[in-house]
């Protein structure tokens, strides 16, 4: 019980860290295929055990794969192994019980956070040689113990957290060692004097990333440029508006010239043109910007109940699989459908649908096809 409630408390506290920190990342990956790696490592490890402080240094390997989220946080799953050996003069009930050397054998299943110090506090650069990590994480020790009677296989609790340093060769290859301390349940049974071994270690290896490291900055520049773009096409559509408004006021005045016409009311008409509201990547959520938009469009279409429109919604065709581009297009239309229901548009006059994932619909940009499109329908 004691060995669990350690272990949970280790556990508790990396997760406690991890949830503290802070980091303002400009970068993020605009492909699920990329930043895959895969590392291996050799060294050493000891167990530390109160009755013996003369334990001998083992050999330790392990092979890891993962995926570097953004330049910041990362997971990975990792085996490794692949014995641990105590030396000890205790056992329970046997004070004659002359020193011994025991030896498990010992397979470790373990899930990683990585946490990306260099990046987190000093900015993703992606020239930068050398890197330090921080990695933590539960684990599951199969493992057995040569310690006669008892040396049944035994599936053991453990966790661990440690620090790692990399020096990055290219854009692929990467140096790394790392040292680990961590706590686990014994499997040595009556020879140990508590039911939890500490164990500390180092390795040192090597990680290949596949297709190198890939990341692309977050800016607003895009988004401001279609903005802009938008503000310029609708003020060309007002021009064209009020110069036709113009010519028929003059052909309306002529025709009064010539006979006299009872003119009752002159009513103008204003139809909304094309509006744009933009997401973030994966998103589908509407921001203040997008808002402005949908309410401009609203107003027009309520004080012209009878043109329908119909509102579009897009993903961008080089990230991710054409099954998630159709489902977010429908959750981007869906969304804003439901926005203009809300600021009074009747249901009968609008409809939605998601067209799926597009090759870079405006000026060849990834970020502007991450859109849903309001315009009249034909």
């Amino acid at each position: 019980m004691k060995s669990k409630l350690v272990i949970l408390s280790l556990m508790l506290a990396g997760i406690a860290t991890v949830a503290t920190a802070q980091t303002k990342s400009r970068y993020y990956a605009e492909s699920a295929k990329d930043n895959y790696f895969v590392s291996v490592g050799v060294g050493g490890q000891k167990i530390v055990n109160p009755n013996a402080s003369d334990n001998p240094v083992t050999p330790a390997f392990n092979i890891s794969v993962g995926k570097l989220i953004n330049p910041v946080w990362g997971v990975r799953g990792m085996v490794s192994g692949f014995n641990q050996k105590l030396y000890t003069d205790y056992k329970v009930n046997d004070p004659s019980f002359t020193a011994q050397e025991m030896k498990q054998n010992v397979v470790t299943l373990r899930a990683e956070g990585l946490f990306n110090l260099s990046s987190a506090f000093a900015g993703y650069n992606p020239d930068r040689k050398f890197e330090a990590y921080a990695f933590m994480g539960p684990a599951l020790q199969l493992a057995k113990a040569e310690i006669g009677e008892d040396d049944g296989m035994k599936a053991l609790i453990s966790g661990s957290l440690g620090l790692g340093a990399a020096y990055n060769i290219n854009s692929n290859w990467a140096l790394n060692l790392e040292v680990r301390g961590e706590v686990a349940e014994s499997a040595f049974g009556d020879c140990s004097e508590t039911v939890a071994n500490g164990l500390v270690g180092a390795t040192v290896g090597a990680t290949y990333y596949f297709g190198g490291k890939k990341f692309v900055k977050v800016t607003n520049e895009a988004l401001l440029a279609a903005a802009n773009g938008d503000i310029k096409k609708y003020k060309e559509l007002l021009a064209a508006e009020q110069t036709s408004h113009a010519a028929t006021k003059e052909e309306l005045a002529k025709e009064k010239a010539k006979a006299p016409v009872e003119v009752v009311k002159e009513v103008e008409v204003a139809y909304a043109g094309p509006r744009a509201i933009f997401f973030t990547i994966g998103s589908a959520k509407i921001d203040a910007k997008g808002m402005v938009n949908i309410n401009l469009a609203a107003d027009i279409m309520k004080a012209n109940p009878d043109v329908k429109y119909v509102v579009n919604g897009y993903a961008d065709k080089a990230t991710g699989s054409a099954k998630t581009n159709q489902k977010i297009s429908d959750k981007r239309a869906e969304a804003v459908y439901n926005a203009l229901i809300k600021a009074g548009v009747s249901e009968s006059q609008i409809e939605w649908k998601g067209l799926g994932g597009q090759a870079n619909m405006y000026d060849n940009s990834r970020a502007l096809t991450r859109v849903v499109v309001i315009e009249k329908a034909n």
